[in-house]
């Protein structure tokens, strides 16, 4: 009975913990964006329950006739290797596998003859949402400590457990409990602070060191990342699996203490801040509970593996919220360039999540890799529209 009492009051604490301000409030900045991302092997079926979408015309999504649809067509390639699994999927994903070098008008017409644009709408029924951006940093690291080395990247440890809770709680599915035994009972996964000031609790785990721990925090919250060995050899990284705590931003809670002002709560403002304040940096740091945890990567990868277990593509990947948009669906995205008022609208397709992304109109816009990524997702915060494009045999809900 003990042990029972013990794991259901984990299961609360999981359930408060995914329910609080820190994990629900829109980011601030692409710091708040965290892409600690689970590759999904089996996707969940498209649901019909699906009342936040709203039939749209294809004359709705502004400047869709001049864009360059090949990128996106490409990206879809890549989830059709997993959507093809699914029926409402198949018929499309071979339509468009058997176009042979298609122009963009071809592609134009394979979207419109082939699919159904629906507006997403927010549960207030309006359509405007927040879209931040992230990127795949380049770190500096060797496989082996040192003086310059110091700061680790560890594998998943044998001890971190994850159950499924939907095998025994139907009602709470898609919900994974992480934790660790302690005697006959779960008890929560050590906290980034206990791991910071106790390095010996994941003795052994060690497999990369970087020389910069704020760059290390911020591959946590991209999810992804290569590091650059001493012999010139680069590693792709991806993640594993995350500690269990809540994410809490960083950035959000120097504006609250007033450390920095709200425009300059972004991932380059941060970084700065921790140069001009190396006695607060690791407090923090700390602040944030939640510790990812990594995993290397094959060689040749296009681009790093999103939650949907396909390569991303710069520029045509979102991060999305998957109760709202299936992941694999194509998405048109109708925002603004980062700090201006220049329109970005083009297809995009919705291949990742975040532990960030919550809501109906909300996504991560993926930039790339190298210095133009990361100054463009660093300072991305602009409102868009969004609309899902759906196989033709999808219907939605009426209710």
């Amino acid at each position: 009975m003990k042990k029972q009492f013990s794991l259901l009051a984990l299961v609360l604490t999981l359930l408060l913990n995914a329910c609080s301000p820190e994990t629900r409030t829109l980011p601030v900045t692409t710091e708040s964006s965290e892409k600690s991302i689970e590759p999904t092997a089996t996707l969940p079926q498209p649901t019909p329950a699906m009342p936040h979408l709203k039939a749209a015309d294809w004359s709705e999504l502004a400047d869709w006739p001049n864009d360059d649809i090949f990128p996106a067509w490409e990206a879809f390639l890549q989830s059709c290797t997993v959507l093809n699994k699914q029926p409402i999927w198949k018929k499309n994903c071979t339509t468009a596998v058997s176009l042979i070098q298609p122009d963009n008008a071809t592609l134009i017409d394979f979207f419109e003859k082939n699919f159904v644009p629906y507006q997403i709408l927010n549960a207030d029924n309006s359509a405007d949402g927040l879209i931040t951006g992230y990127y795949e940093p380049l770190l500096q690291g060797s496989r082996k400590p040192s003086d310059q080395y110091r700061f680790p990247l560890y594998k998943a440890p044998d001890e971190l457990l994850v159950i499924d809770l939907g095998t025994v709680y139907p009602e709470i599915k898609d919900l994974n409990l992480r934790g660790r035994l302690n005697g006959g009972n779960v008890i929560p996964f050590y906290t980034r602070a206990e791991i910071m000031n106790n390095p010996d609790l994941l003795d052994g785990y060690e497999f990369l060191w970087v020389d910069d721990k704020v760059e290390l925090f911020f591959l946590q919250i991209q999810g992804s990342g290569r590091i650059a060995l001493e012999n010139g050899k680069i590693l792709n990284i991806g993640y594993a699996e995350h500690n269990g705590h809540p994410y809490r931003s960083i950035g959000k809670l120097l504006v609250q203490q007033g450390e920095l002002p709200l425009e300059k709560a972004s991932m380059q403002g941060i970084k700065h801040w921790g140069q001009q304040n190396p006695e607060k940096l690791d407090n923090l740091l700390q602040q944030n509970s939640r510790f990812i945890f990594f995993r290397e990567l094959p060689e040749g990868l296009s681009g790093p593996l999103g939650a949907l277990g396909v390569p991303l593509t710069a520029g045509r990947s979102l991060a999305i919220d998957p109760r709202a948009i299936p992941q694999g669906a194509p998405v048109f995205l109708a925002t603004t360039w980062p700090n201006t008022q220049k329109p970005l609208q083009r297809l995009m397709v919705a291949q990742d999540t975040g532990n960030a992304i919550k809501g109906n109109v909300r996504a991560d816009f993926f930039w790339g890799f190298g210095s133009e990524a990361e100054n463009q997702a660093g300072k991305m915060k602009q409102t868009g529209k969004m609309w899902v494009l759906m196989p033709n045999a999808f219907t939605p809900s009426v209710q």
